[in-house]
C-alpha cells in the first residue's frame, strides 16, 4: 500500500482558500420569511416555485443517491455533468505550467481538453491493442509531479470494461489521485469501484445519471470520494452549481429504479442482438466487446460509412481520428425500431 498523503497533492491557494459562503450556507434551519438572500419576494412568471436559491449541497438529493448507491451522502459531491468534477479535480490538485496528469488514449476526450484549459501537461500512456492498462508504461511516467491519473472503465469510446486487477495495483502503487470514470457502469457486469472507497484513500469514483437513468438534459454527474476530498470539492465548486429543477427531477427520477434497471436489460440485450446482425456485413471487419450501451465498430472506411448514414438521417460517431480506432465508428444502442432502422440501412449500403 503506498503511503498516501492527501495534504501534499492540493494547490497552496486552494488549501488556504476562503471559500464564498451564500446566504443558503449560513442560515440552515426553519424560517417563514427569507430577506437575506436579494430573491425576487413576489414569486416568478413559472408555476412553481423557483424564486429562491437552490440547496448549495444538494442533501435531499444526496440522500437519494446514497440509498441507491450504498455510499454515505457526506461522501457524495454532485457536479453539473461529470465535466465540472473532472475540471474541479485539475483546479484542486494541479499547478498550472508545473503538474501533470496521465490519461490513456482513446479515452474520453474531456481529460485532456480540460488539461488544456487548466495549463497542465498531459502525458499519454496508450492502451494495449486489446485496449487494456499499460501498467508497466503508466508507472514508469510517474514522477514527482504526477497529480492524476484517469481510468475509464468502460472506456469511451472501445466500450471494454479495464481489468480490475490493474486497476488495483495502481491505486497500490500511486500516491497521487485515481480517477475512475464509471459513467457506464450500470451497463457492465463489473463491479463498480464504489465499493473500495474505504480502502484507498487516493480514489474518486465518477459517475452520472445522463446514461442508464436517461438524464442527460439535467446535467447531473456525480463523485464518490473520502470525506477529505469530498471537502476540498465542496470547497471549490460554485455555491449553487446544480440548479432547483433538476434537483427536482433527479429526485423524482430516482423513485423509478425498476423501470430504469427494465431498460439496462433491454439495452444489454438489444447489444447483443445488434453484434450478431452486424456480424453479417462483409465491410464490417471487427466489432469490439463492449460493456457500454454503445459498439465500437471497424469498418473498411469509416469517413463513407458515416457519411452514408448521415445521408440517411441516421447519426454515429465516427472515431477513426483516435488512437487505435482507424476506421471506427461508435454506434450507441438505440431502441428496436431504431436499431432495426440502422440495420436496413446498412444492408443497402454497396448494394
Amino acid at each position: 500500500m503506498i503511503d498516501f498523503d492527501l495534504n501534499t497533492l492540493i494547490r497552496e491557494n486552494i488549501r488556504t482558500l476562503k471559500p464564498y459562503s451564500s446566504a443558503r450556507h449560513e442560515f440552515t434551519g426553519e424560517a417563514s420569511v427569507f430577506l437575506d438572500a436579494n430573491e425576487n419576494a413576489y414569486g416568478s412568471p413559472l408555476p412553481e416555485n423557483f424564486t429562491r436559491y437552490p440547496d448549495p449541497l444538494q442533501w435531499q438529493l444526496k440522500n437519494e443517491i446514497a440509498k441507491i448507491k450504498g455510499v454515505p451522502a457526506e461522501n457524495i459531491v454532485i457536479g453539473n455533468g461529470s465535466d465540472e468534477i473532472i475540471d474541479l479535480a485539475f483546479r484542486i490538485f494541479c499547478n498550472p505550467g508545473k503538474d501533470n496528469v496521465i490519461i490513456c488514449p482513446p479515452t474520453y476526450g474531456m481529460y485532456e481538453v480540460c488539461a488544456n484549459i487548466n495549463d497542465i501537461a498531459t502525458k499519454k500512456i496508450v492502451l494495449k491493442p486489446n485496449f487494456q492498462l499499460d501498467v508497466d508504461a503508466i508507472l514508469n511516467a510517474i514522477d514527482e509531479h504526477t497529480k492524476l491519473l484517469f481510468i475509464c472503465s468502460p472506456n469511451n469510446p472501445t466500450g471494454n470494461s479495464i481489468d480490475k486487477d490493474d486497476v488495483e495495483l495502481l491505486l497500490n502503487k500511486f500516491s497521487g489521485i485515481v480517477m475512475i470514470d464509471e459513467a457506464y457502469i450500470n451497463f457492465s457486469n463489473q463491479k463498480t469501484f464504489i465499493n473500495a472507497l474505504t480502502h484507498y484513500p487516493n480514489l474518486i469514483v465518477l459517475q452520472t445519471l445522463s446514461k442508464a437513468w436517461g438524464l442527460a438534459a439535467l446535467r447531473l454527474g456525480l463523485c464518490f470520494a473520502s470525506t477529505p476530498i469530498i471537502q476540498l470539492f465542496n470547497k471549490v465548486k460554485p455555491p449553487y452549481n446544480i440548479n432547483e429543477a433538476s434537483q427536482l427531477l433527479a429526485m423524482e427520477a430516482l423513485q423509478n429504479t425498476s423501470l430504469v434497471n427494465n431498460w439496462i436489460k433491454e439495452v444489454v440485450s438489444e447489444r447483443e442482438k445488434l453484434v450478431i446482425e452486424l456480424n453479417s456485413f462483409s465491410f464490417i471487419k471487427t466489432i469490439y466487446p463492449s460493456d457500454a450501451n454503445f459498439l465500437l465498430i471497424k469498418v473498411e472506411n469509416a469517413d463513407e460509412l458515416y457519411q452514408y448514414l448521415a445521408d440517411n438521417k441516421i447519426v454515429v460517431r465516427n472515431r477513426t481520428k483516435e488512437l487505435l480506432c482507424e476506421n471506427c465508428l461508435r454506434i450507441t444502442i438505440g431502441t428496436p425500431v431504431e436499431n432495426s432502422n440502422l440495420l436496413d440501412t446498412l444492408k443497402k449500403y454497396k448494394s
